[in-house]
């Protein structure tokens, strides 16, 4: 391989080859001989920029001049190359990671203190910045080692959310903590959320769903809880007082207790599912809730709880709210359920 000593300055400054050059190293590859209009040609450069790139190339250390002729250059190992160029950079990212460690062990070393601080003073804290609660979460998840019970509202999560979930609720189980949690009824219609508890169920977690529930809340070891913050932002309020953590597992069992197993729509069938939303919206119209609420309340999107009110008031031929109250009073609807035994709202 020839080498042509026609203008331009190699990039030696650089460590790593630009892509003309691996392009004229994979020539070199390729070819006993270069030369470098032919080169140019083939690669679409100037014959300059050929000559150039030889010579980056060179004092990389990825062509070598030939011992027994100078003129000619021999390939060498890219793999001996980068480990001689990347010592350096290695060694100071490995300065920077044990500087990381330093510092991540000199602000842990604070924990202690600040839990045995929060212990006498202050047993409710304020989160108000999200990244701060997931941060939150993050550590009291690694820290449980008993019992988790959760309740999330809403039928459709966000697939996102459900992965960075999916690693951390594993590695808690994989220790033995026995998870629990509960979902509105809706959440049996959304695809991530079946595909996050067909994940999960098999490694012990259990799953519940119900028409309404009380709100966000997840629980670590009766502990601690962690509630929203009554701001519309994504805030939380953790809570470490003894008796209000206990009053709140107690909410907990009690929803617990009247939920169903999680199953696909599929699996009760699409029509049972919809009739038992139906019942529930029923109930709270004629509680006289607003659409919003209602929405709220039973984890459904307000378009979706509107099309539901709208298909249960022409199934009754109700005119109004009221009228529908009235209506499904007379036919049972709004009477207590037996077990097994729900009155059907085309009845």
């Amino acid at each position: 391989m020839q080498l042509a000593n026609n203008g331009g300055s190699p990039g030696h400054h650089r460590i790593e080859p630009s892509s003309e050059e691996i392009a004229v190293y994979r020539w070199t590859a390729r070819h006993e001989h270069v030369d470098l209009q032919d080169t140019a040609r083939e690669l679409g450069l100037t014959p300059e920029a050929v000559g150039t790139a030889l010579r980056s190339l060179t004092m990389m250390g990825l062509l070598r001049a030939d011992a027994s002729d100078p003129d000619r250059l021999r390939m060498v190992d890219p793999d001996l190359v980068v480990a001689t160029k990347t010592a350096s950079l290695e060694s100071a990212i490995h300065q920077q990671q044990t500087r990381l460690d330093q510092i991540r062990e000199r602000f842990g070393s604070l924990r202690s203190h600040y839990l045995e601080a929060l212990s006498r003073t202050n047993e409710i804290e304020v989160i108000a910045r999200m990244e701060e609660v997931r941060g939150a979460l993050t550590r009291a998840s690694a820290d449980c080692g008993e019992e988790m019970l959760a309740s999330q509202p809403g039928g459709n999560r966000v697939p996102k959310v459900l992965e960075e979930a999916l690693s951390r609720d594993r590695a808690m189980l994989s220790r033995g903590v026995r998870m629990r949690t509960l979902y509105h009824h809706t959440a049996r219609f959304n695809g991530p959320s079946q595909a996050y508890v067909a994940a999960l169920s098999p490694l012990g977690a259990e799953y519940r769903t119900a028409h309404e529930l009380f709100g966000r809340l997840i629980i670590y070891d009766r502990r601690v809880a962690f509630i929203p913050e009554r701001s519309a932002t994504w805030g939380a309020v953790v809570i470490r007082e003894p008796s209000i953590v206990e009053y709140l597992c107690s909410v907990f069992e009690q929803a617990w207790t009247q939920a169903q197993p999680f199953s696909e729509a599929a699996a009760d069938g699409l029509e049972a599912v919809a009739k038992d939303i139906d019942r529930s919206i029923l109930r709270l119209l004629a509680a006289g809730l607003k659409d919003e609420t209602i929405a709220r309340r039973l984890g459904m999107s307000l378009r979706t709880a509107r099309k539901h009110i709208a298909d249960i008031m022409a199934l009754l031929g109700a005119q109004s709210r009221f009228q529908a109250g009235v209506l499904a009073a007379a036919r049972g609807l709004l009477a207590p359920e037996e077990p097994g035994e729900a009155p059907d709202i085309d009845g």
